[in-house]
């Protein structure tokens, strides 16, 4: 069901937990199967020096926010807000078409912590 990229991040999660003094956090859940993903960021001279996640969903949605955050650490804010649902799933390897979701969440909640980060400047 899914390929070694997304096994390696779903095993090996890289960058989970929170950020206790975080500039941003943002919070994405999807109804339909209750996966929940929460990005926390760090922001340094407008480069995100850290981002961390949490989720309580499946396999994907662990591999989604793994990637997320190996994708958007160290990138310019700008650069940040073009990462997609695409770009987190293209960078995995491509996902399942019923997990495609997931990758969706971790987009979206980073958008969502860039957002509280830009309302909290």
């Amino acid at each position: 069901m899914y390929n070694p990229t997304v096994m390696d991040h779903f095993e090996n999660p890289r960058n989970v937990g929170e950020i206790a003094d975080a500039d941003g956090m943002g919070e994405v859940g999807n109804l339909s199967c209750g996966d929940i993903l929460r990005v926390y960021i760090k922001v340094k001279d407008n480069i995100l020096e850290d981002v961390k996640y949490k989720t309580f969903g499946c396999g994907a949605a662990i591999a989604s926010g793994s990637m997320l955050t190996e994708l958007a650490k160290g990138k310019t804010v700008e650069e940040a807000l073009a990462i997609t649902n695409n770009t987190v799933a293209d960078a995995l390897g491509g996902l399942p078409p019923k997990k495609k979701h997931c990758s969706n969440l971790a987009a979206d909640a980073l958008h969502k912590a860039l957002e509280d980060w830009q309302t909290k400047k």
